[in-house]
């Protein structure tokens, strides 16, 4: 498959990728669990259909350590016993703050009371974020025609 746009070989791309990357380093050294940010990422990439990053953060996680079992349920986490209330909490936003089109009232009192329950302030911010974060590299891939399966983990680090 051949992308419908080269992301990767035009100058001006590159530096706005370069840029939001940067952004997201915020999240990274934030204490918003790995485990949770690559689950968050995993979850909107699935929603969105980026075969790219669903590719990336699925390797990324299972280099980090993540379980095949935990990975293949996450498209299915509301039906799986695999992740913490922390974990479902933060996905449940994820699903929300990326379908915002979907919902005509946003995030629910019921997502947001469990956000608030399992993470912090700090952490609260680092997920809006990084749902914020990856659903504008989704976009790009799938606008880009960004093909899948060829990431290595590490490959852009």
């Amino acid at each position: 498959m051949e992308p419908r746009f080269n992301s990767f070989g035009n100058d001006l791309a590159m530096k706005f990728v370069k840029r939001i990357g940067n952004a997201g380093q915020v999240v990274d050294n934030s204490t918003l669990p790995k485990p949770t940010q690559e689950l968050v990422k995993l979850r909107a990439s699935q929603i969105n259909g980026c075969g790219f990053c669903t590719d990336m953060h699925s390797k990324d996680a299972a280099a980090a350590g993540e379980t095949s079992v935990r990975l293949n349920l996450v498209a299915a986490w509301r039906e799986a016993v695999v992740f913490t209330e922390a974990e479902r909490a933060a996905l449940a936003l994820t699903e929300e703050g990326t379908r915002l089109a979907d919902i005509h009232r946003g995030i629910s009192d019921e997502t947001w009371q469990q956000v608030r329950k399992h993470y912090d302030e700090d952490q609260i911010a680092a997920l809006i974020a990084l749902i914020a974060l990856i659903n504008a590299y989704n976009r790009l891939n799938v606008i880009a025609g960004t093909p899948a399966g060829e990431y290595q983990p590490g490959m852009f680090g």
